[in-house]
């Protein structure tokens, strides 16, 4: 029987696999547009624009919401483009540090650490990924660091319960994905940046 996670890393999966075709021929479509010279309109280029967008974040939440194999990995130009296109126009920068390929499972949950930092960096900033060797190490830092309802004791307590909300679901998914790997993380707090260590 499927447990909750999978049956959630399914649903994610299957969402992102019907939306990637209908954004896929709106692309096309502008793709025609452009080359019957409506391409210089502004209208045009904020659909181009928009749709490019929507691709990257579908990308990402794939990777970071579906089904992650074991034995699957993700090389490091791939890591580097999803994360480029993920903050391509917004005031988050990503660091990623770690170089080589990486299995899937630890990517993921790399990802989702990204997603519940970039939750307590309200006006954007830099995270930098490290991994000393079979660890993460995420460190967070921006202008201004939110800590106040931030259910950051999902991701350190194995024992405590928090309701969660639809922008806070990555903490549910990180935790069940760090409970079934390495195993909780260990997080640091401060007024000008945030640690999360993983592994």
């Amino acid at each position: 029987m499927t447990d909750q996670t999978d049956l959630a890393a399914l649903l994610a999966a299957r969402i992102c696999h019907d939306l990637i075709s209908p954004l896929g021929a709106i692309g096309n479509g502008v793709e025609l547009l452009m080359l019957d010279g409506a391409g210089d309109r502004p209208e045009i280029a904020l659909i181009a624009e928009s749709v490019a967008s929507a691709n990257a974040r579908i990308r990402f939440l794939r990777v970071a919401f579906g089904i992650a194999g074991a034995e699957q990995r993700l090389g490091q130009p791939e890591i580097a483009g999803l994360l480029a296109d993920w903050t391509h126009g917004g005031r988050l920068r990503v660091d990623w540090q770690a170089a080589g390929d990486h299995a899937r499972p630890d990517v993921q949950r790399a990802f989702l650490a990204l997603m519940c930092l970039e939750v307590a960096l309200p006006l954007g900033g830099l995270i930098v990924v490290t991994r000393p060797g079979a660890r993460w190490v995420l460190s967070a830092s921006g202008r201004r660091i939110r800590s106040e309802g931030i259910p950051w004791v999902l991701l350190t307590d194995a024992e405590v319960a928090v309701d969660l909300t639809a922008p806070q679901v990555q903490f549910g998914l990180l935790r069940a994905g760090l409970l079934r790997g390495p195993g909780l993380a260990g997080l640091t707090l401060a007024e000008d940046g945030i640690e999360l260590v993983m592994g």
